[in-house]
């Protein structure tokens, strides 16, 4: 038995390895890894600390050990410097309505995400909508979910893609011409 115990450590240890949590700045070498891989429909989180662990299996959680601020520019940077998609920005409804007697800093998280956010429009949907949307779309779709450090309630950043190369006017323009044809 003591001859094969140094050989049981041996042929475990890759094991035990595997499952030891990730590096936390390992985020930013998945973000860019899969960057390629995510297209059209696909959604990045940027989420608080307390956001559930999601059971679709299309959904992947990582814990960034991060600012949620550091998480989103890391995140647009990506995305900005991609050649093929582009960000629909969506958070929550009430967070406009969080006080700070409630919770401390969120007045300051609302200024510095609206400065991050400056540039980019951002449509509000209350909190299950956008989580009903997120599991739905996790049936089919891969959603790359980032937990941050984050300590305010309704503070997450959902980025769904979409195509860079192709305009939602284009498309519209395109369903026109196929309904046109399609009425003769």
């Amino acid at each position: 038995m003591k001859r094969l115990l140094p050989l049981i450590l041996l042929l475990a240890a890759p094991l035990l390895h595997s499952a030891q949590p990730a590096k936390s700045s390992s985020w930013k070498a998945k973000v860019a890894e899969s960057m390629s891989l995510l297209g059209h429909r696909n959604w990045i989180l940027i989420v608080d600390s307390a956001y559930p662990l999601q059971t679709s299996p299309g959904i992947e959680t990582i814990e960034t050990n991060a600012s949620q601020e550091e998480v989103v520019a890391a995140v647009l940077d990506a995305i900005n410097h991609s050649i093929h998609v582009r960000a629909n920005i969506f958070m929550d409804a009430e967070l406009p309505f969080v006080p700070d007697q409630d919770a401390p800093g969120a007045q300051a998280y609302r200024a510095k995400i609206g400065d991050l956010l400056h540039s980019y429009k951002v449509e509000s949907l209350p909190h299950e909508k956008i989580i009903a949307n997120i599991d739905e779309a996790g049936k089919i779709f891969h959603i790359l979910v980032l937990k941050t450090n984050m300590a305010i309630p309704y503070t997450s950043v959902f980025i769904q893609l979409n195509c860079k190369y192709w305009s939602d006017d284009a498309e519209a323009r395109l369903r026109a011409k196929m309904n046109a044809a399609n009425s003769r």
